[in-house]
Formats: structure tokens, sequence, C-alpha cells
């Protein structure tokens, strides 16, 4: 699924206009989705429901007045609000009038009937979110052009305090108002919202830190633009940023043959472990073995070898030569290139601790002349042993992705953790065209970006996640699917999503606080079934 710029989603709608499909026809369409999600939201029925929708002045405002007509047309109680002034032929206006719905003028403006000063029309919004289980806001969407102020401000302020008291609901119409809908960034003022129903496409927004914690949960709705139309060139310029989905992960994993072996599925070799981080080696082999590859041997430093082996049953055991801290030696290098064993994917950095012993380690096994070109995932150690040798991307002769968390990625790159939060998606995208390979930037909605520019960012940020090994996890996720034939870029995305909504579903059974790494691995296999044969968690496309 696309994710859009508000200027990329203008073009489309342009566009929409061009092929005879009316703004009118795709308001009246958006309205009736976000009715249904409120429909669905409140269990199925809305009949009686006390319901307030605040109205802005552009589209977003009309569809507002769209859903606030059709609510009332299945029951609901509705007031819309009008915060700024609406134009004076407004068809919208008119038919939600006609059908029932109560119209309270609230701008500040002498001009219009029925306005009021900003302290009463502050009385007024207590009053009605005192009453209300459901708040709409369609107040600016997209159009948000200078800060909130006055009574926009305002009423942001009550609305706020009203929601953290858990007596209403929420629900932003395409973005909460204050929230920049191409850098996620947002006013002080800022609404927060419970439930997004972001219209035709999500919001790079919606997706992006600060904005994407203001936004709840989000869903999106098709609005009735033409089928395709985001595939066709020139209608919307660049737009190489897409959200991972269920439906698109599944499409990716491969398939199962009846008369498949071991073999079928590939070899994937975990290089892991030292002796103060066995862990790490232990939960990236597993996690290679429960996502379905048909071998895995974990390669670990000899004092390593038989803790990992009492504990794993299933991988084959490599014990590499190791120096006197209980890190792998650079001579282990040949323990591994010489082996007759054919790898298909190879995992290096689990816990394998930094010191210019596992540089040149790293540096013989992935930069000098490949026996097997394996392609690799670099992780955790991996990565900051190679931020110590000059150049490493030039020499690396293996298709690869690398996976750093946001440290990692400052020593990667010189910069700071902080600077490489704010810019995530572009800063991805550089470095991965930089060096030639994929690279997956963990964190709170995941960034995966392929070095020819195409971005996939992960829906999920869960900070159930937020525990020792989750990370290598991930790895072992990756490295298993690579050795069944994915190539490093769309690897890394499905086992993105996968860790994310395995995430999901431990924080769901066992909540934020103490959800560990090896509960992930344990509901693998429950989840890959899950995304091959029904719905799919976090943000969804609903039609």
């Amino acid at each position: 699924m696309k994710i859009v710029t508000g200027s990329q989603m203008a073009a489309l709608e342009g566009a929409s206009e061009r092929r005879g499909v009316s703004t009118d026809y795709l308001m009246e369409k958006a309205g009736l989705a976000v009715a249904q999600v409120v429909r669905e939201r409140l269990g199925g029925g809305v009949a009686g429901t006390i319901v307030t929708v605040l109205v802005g002045p552009g589209n977003n405002g009309s569809d507002g007045l769209v859903t606030a007509r059709l609510l009332r047309r299945w029951g609901a109680e509705v007031t819309a609000c009008m915060l700024t002034r609406r134009p004076d032929d407004d068809p919208k206006l008119d038919l939600a009038r006609t059908y029932g719905v109560r119209l309270v003028f609230l701008a500040q403006d002498a001009t219009v009937p029925g306005s009021m000063n900003e302290n009463a029309a502050l009385s007024e919004l207590d009053t009605l979110f005192n009453r209300s289980r459901l708040v709409v806001d369609a107040l600016l969407g997209t159009g948000r052009a200078r800060p909130l102020d006055g009574l926009l401000k305002h009423t942001s302020t009550l609305l706020n305090a009203h929601r953290a008291s858990k007596k209403l609901t929420v629900l932003a119409l395409d973005l909460p108002t204050g929230l920049d809908a191409d850098t996620g960034q947002v006013d002080r003022a800022c609404f927060a919202a419970d439930w997004t129903v972001s219209l035709g496409f999500p919001k790079v927004g919606l997706l992006t830190l600060p904005g994407a914690a203001l936004a709840g949960n989000l869903v999106v709705v098709d609005i009735g633009l033409p089928p395709g139309l985001e595939e066709e060139p020139g209608i919307a310029p660049d737009l190489n940023l897409e959200l991972l989905t269920p439906e698109w992960v599944a499409k990716q994993l491969p398939p199962r043959p009846a008369d498949s072996h071991k073999g079928t599925f590939g070899h994937a070799l975990v290089v892991a472990g030292s002796r103060n981080y066995v862990g790490a080696a232990f939960l990236a082999a597993q996690a290679a073995v429960r996502v379905g590859a048909g071998l895995v041997t974990l390669a670990t430093p000899q004092s390593v070898y038989p803790i990992a082996a009492g504990k794993l049953t299933e991988p084959i055991h490599l014990p590499l030569p190791e120096d006197e801290t209980g890190r792998v030696d650079p001579s282990a290098v040949a323990s591994i290139t010489d082996s007759t064993v054919r790898y298909s994917a190879v995992l290096v950095g689990c816990g394998l601790g930094w010191s210019t012993g596992t540089a040149k380690f790293v540096e013989g096994l992935l930069l000098g002349e490949p026996v097997e070109a394996w392609p690799v995932i670099i992780d955790a150690d991996g990565l900051n042993n190679l931020s110590q040798l000059t150049n490493w991307w030039q020499r690396l002769r293996h298709s690869a992705v690398v996976t750093p968390h946001p440290g990692e990625m400052a020593t990667l790159t010189g910069g700071s953790a902080s600077e490489i939060q704010k810019d995530r998606v572009p800063l991805a995208r550089e470095w991965a065209a930089r060096w030639g390979i994929a690279v997956a930037l963990k964190g709170a909605y995941t960034v995966v970006s392929e070095p020819d520019g195409l971005v996939r960012v992960s829906p999920f940020a869960n900070p159930g996640l937020a525990s020792g090994g989750t990370g290598d996890v991930l790895s072992g996720i990756i490295v298993g699917l690579m050795a069944q034939g994915l190539e490093p870029g769309r690897a890394a995305a499905c086992g993105v999503y996968l860790h994310g909504l395995a995430g999901e579903k431990a924080v769901q059974n066992k909540g934020n606080a103490g959800t560990i790494a090896s509960d992930l691995v344990d509901l693998l296999p429950e989840t890959i079934r899950e995304v091959k044969g029904g719905p799919g968690w976090g943000v969804h496309r609903q039609t």
C-alpha cells in the first residue's frame, strides 16, 4: 500500500477528477467509509449514540458533514460544530440540516448568523463533549498551513482534557488537526486521536514520530479513486514509499509444497554469540528455525558451544576458535569458509562483541574474496565491527541487508541517534543507495529501504519490543527467510512485519511490561499461519 504526502494525495485526486470521478463523489465515498468505521468501532450500531463532529473550512470539513449526515440517518444524535466559516453556498451543510443534524456555528465571524464569542463557543463545546460518546475531528486534515491558535487551539486543549478523562473517544478524519501530513511534526496544540481514518492512502506523518503517537489506531479506507491510479507514471511523482501489509507479506512468503524436504527450505548459518552474550546466539538461531528454514547451523565460540547445544536441539552446531575473552578469533574465518557445507544465507553479528579481533574476523568473513557469495544479514556487533573498517561497503562482495537501531546507525554514519530519528525515511534511503545494500532502520515504524530508493514502512510501534534480545529474534527471522530464497530487502521487509505482528500478539497476551524476546520466537509459526491464511493486525485497509 502506497504512503503519500499531502501534495501527492492532491495530485491523485486531481487525476481522479480528470478521469471522470468527481471530487463530490470522493467526498461522499469518504464520508460513508468514515461513518462505517464509526459504526464498526461502536459495536455495530450507532442508534442513540451522541456524536459531535468538529467541522473545518475545506474538503476535510465537507467529508465530516457527510459523515455527520450518515450517522444521523442511522439513528445517532449528531451535532456538527462549524469552528471556521463554511462557504455561503454549501450543499453538504444544507444536506446535513435536511437530515436532522444539529448545526452549531462557533466561528467568530459577525457575518455568520448565530456565531458566538470564544468563551461562549468553548462553553458550548464543553457541554457537548460532556455528553458525547464520540467526537470526530474534521477540521483541517492535510490542509493545515499555519499554527493552531485562537478557537482551534483552545478547542484542542479542551478536547484533549475530556479524552484524557476517558469519557469520550476521538476519531480523526484523515489526520489529527495540527499534525503535518508530510513530516509527522506536530503543533503544540495538536489534537490527539484514538482512531485516525486515513482517506485513500496513509499519509507519511501518520507513520512518523512524534505525529504517529497522536494518531492512535490507523485505518485506511477506500474513497473511490480509480483502481491502479497510484501506479501510473507521472500522476504523483516519487510514490516510492509503501506501507507493509499482511497481503503483501503473504505473497512474498515461500510456498511449502507437499513434496518438500529440508533441503527445499535452505540452510541458514548464524554466526553469533560470545562468552557474555550466549542468549543472542540462542534467540537468533531459534528464530531462524521457527520461521521455516530447512537447516540452521549455529556457529559460536567454543566456550559458548556446550551452553548453546544444551538449549538448542534443532540447529547444527559449529564451535569456533575463540580468544582469551571468549570472543570469536579471527582464525575462525577458515572454520566457516573451508567447510564443505553450502549455506543459503548467513547472519553475522548478534552478540559477537566488539574488539579488534572481532573486527578482523568480520573483515575476513565478509570483505575478503568470498568462497561462496552468500546473501548476508549484518546486525548488532557485526555492524559495530564493520564501522571500524574504512569504506567497508566498497569491499562487500555479498548481497546484503544491514539492520541497525538508531544508535548503531549513528555509529555507521557518523551522525547522532537524535538526528537519525528526525529523518528516518530519507536517511535510510540515502545510505541504502550509498552502500548499495538494503537497510532496515529499526525502531517504532521500522523503515526498510532498498538501494533503488523504494522504502517500506512497518505499521507497528510496540513498546513491548523494547527489551533485550528482540533484535536478535528479528535477525534470525530475516536469515531464515533469506535461506528460503527471499532476496535480502524483501526478506527484511517480511521479517520486520512478522516480528512486529508477533510482538503485537505477545503484548496482547502478556502486556507491554514483561514481554520477552523468546515469547516472539514461540509465536512465529502461529503468526506466519495467520498472515498466510487470514486477516492481519495493525494498519489495515477497509473497503
